[in-house]
């Protein structure tokens, strides 16, 4: 039996999918959030957001189940011998690419390629040549690859594109079914969705779906037999560092914004509740961490936390404990020198709501000030932390990658956005240039950041009626 491992992230990561599993219970229970979040879902950008983030979420979870392999007991061992573990910890996504992990070259080769990217010594007919060598297992399948190449790559990509075709038709054949008890028949409900008659973007959330199964078929079907973005300095399949990279991307994204939270709302709230002296020395904290350059805070923090982790090399087991605390300290110190805008908010919000009725009606009855907070200040600055916590995410994942450009982001052992595309700084300007790496890193975290921020538009758009006006979209006509 594996040995389960759990890791510092993992345990924020599952206490934050409970937090949202209440939060859903919530939603179901109370009228005006689950209007609110009903506004989210109507409007077709946020919703198409939502599934690519749900995508992205769903292969952080299967990267946050770790494990380590227990090793074969040597031959002649007595029953009831101890059982050791493998040194390196694994998760579920390093199970279901395994064969991306075996797939290891020598070194750089390009895209679907099935030749190395530089010249080596080759002995051809008995004759010493230079010429590019045969990847070990990219194209290894192909007897004469140069005629077999071409309609390889063709009919794995289309057949790939053809089984997410018929995925996301069955998926929309599926959502039909749900609707056509309401809409007249199957056939009506198709032509409802077709037409955008539909009472959430239906039409834009199966095009999205669509498009997802046809790339996602396409790469699946390639996959076992190339490397499809190409491999590194050391032969590592680039598609897989990009989808490791994505868990990073999650863990900074959510553990800092969770991390501002305790800071910018309670010291938010007692200084617009309390005003005075009280509200003079938050904002004098918060104007002075404001006036100090955060990179060079955040890299003196995680200067001091990296001499600490190298003179405490007995507290990991594996190297992946060892950074994957790094990262958490990481997390914990963004937190600390990020709080200061999200309390700046809740300041104004709560200096606003003190003077309202319902806050003046409860004072003079004797409420307690304690009591006043947690039940009637708090409640009406969530949609606030709501917001800006949307926000943010996405700022942090462009955050993160720019801390590990500079070198004091996460752990080069760990996979992250800002160390492919540090790796990939000096391979730029070589000959032929080394462009996928930069690419592949580049293209995922594009496109999960431009989903969380049409999410976020979406979330802001709903819960913040001001914003609402002055944001341009289109008119959907709904039967």
């Amino acid at each position: 039996m594996p040995k389960i491992v759990l890791l510092w992230t993992d345990v924020v990561l599952y206490a934050m999918l409970l937090a949202l599993a209440w939060y859903g219970w919530r939603i179901r229970v109370n009228d005006n959030l689950r209007a609110n979040w009903w506004k989210v879902l109507r409007d077709p950008a946020a919703f198409s957001s939502a599934i690519v983030l749900a995508m992205f979420a769903l292969v952080t979870v299967a990267d946050s189940v770790h494990f380590r392999r227990a090793l074969a007991p040597s031959a002649g061992a007595p029953a009831g011998t101890q059982t050791f573990y493998a040194t390196s910890t694994e998760s579920l996504l390093d199970l279901m690419l395994s064969r991306q992990v075996a797939m290891r070259e020598t070194g750089y080769s390009e895209p679907l390629a099935y030749l190395g990217l530089t010249k080596e010594p080759l002995e051809v007919d008995g004759q010493l040549t230079r010429d590019f060598p045969r990847l070990k297992h990219a194209g290894a399948h192909l007897t004469d690859p140069a005629t077999q190449w071409v309609a390889d790559v063709t009919l794995r990509a289309s057949g790939g594109a053809a089984g997410g075709l018929l995925v996301a038709a069955l998926i929309a054949l599926a959502t039909g079914a749900l609707m056509s008890r309401t809409h007249g028949g199957l056939g009506a409900a198709l032509r409802d969705i077709a037409a955008d008659r539909s009472d959430l973007p239906l039409r834009a959330a199966l095009l999205t779906v669509t498009v997802v199964c046809l790339i996602g078929g396409a790469v699946v079907g390639l996959m076992g037999h190339y490397h499809v973005f190409g491999t590194d300095r050391t032969g590592n399949d680039v598609l897989y560092q990009a989808l490791k990279s994505v868990r990073t991307a999650f863990v900074i994204g959510t553990l800092a914004t969770v991390a501002t939270l305790p800071f910018a709302v309670v010291l938010g709230v007692l200084a617009g509740y309390f005003r005075g002296w009280v509200d003079e020395v938050i904002q004098y904290v918060y104007t002075t961490l404001s006036s100090v350059p955060n990179v060079l805070l955040i890299a003196a923090c995680v200067l001091m936390v990296q001499v600490f982790l190298d003179k405490n090399p007995d507290l990991f087991e594996t190297g992946l404990e060892r950074s994957d605390l790094k990262i958490f300290l990481l997390c914990v110190i963004l937190g600390l020198t990020g709080w200061a805008t999200l309390c700046r908010l809740v300041r104004g919000e709560t200096l606003k709501l003190r003077e309202l009725e319902f806050v003046q009606a409860a004072t003079a009855f004797g409420v307690s000030h304690a009591r006043i907070m947690s039940r009637h200040i708090a409640p009406n600055v969530m949609h606030l932390v709501l917001i800006t916590t949307v926000l943010s995410f996405s700022d942090l994942i462009l955050y993160e990658a720019v801390l590990t450009y500079v070198g004091v982001g996460v752990d080069p052992s760990m996979n992250s956005f800002g160390g492919m595309i540090n790796l990939a700084r000096s391979e730029m300007s070589r000959d032929p240039v080394v462009w996928w790496s930069f690419a592949a890193a580049f293209g995922f975290m594009v496109t999960l950041v431009l989903a969380a921020n049409l999410f976020a538009d979406g979330v802001r758009d709903a819960f913040d009626p001001r914003a609402r006006s002055f944001r341009p979209r289109f008119k959907r006509s709904i039967a």
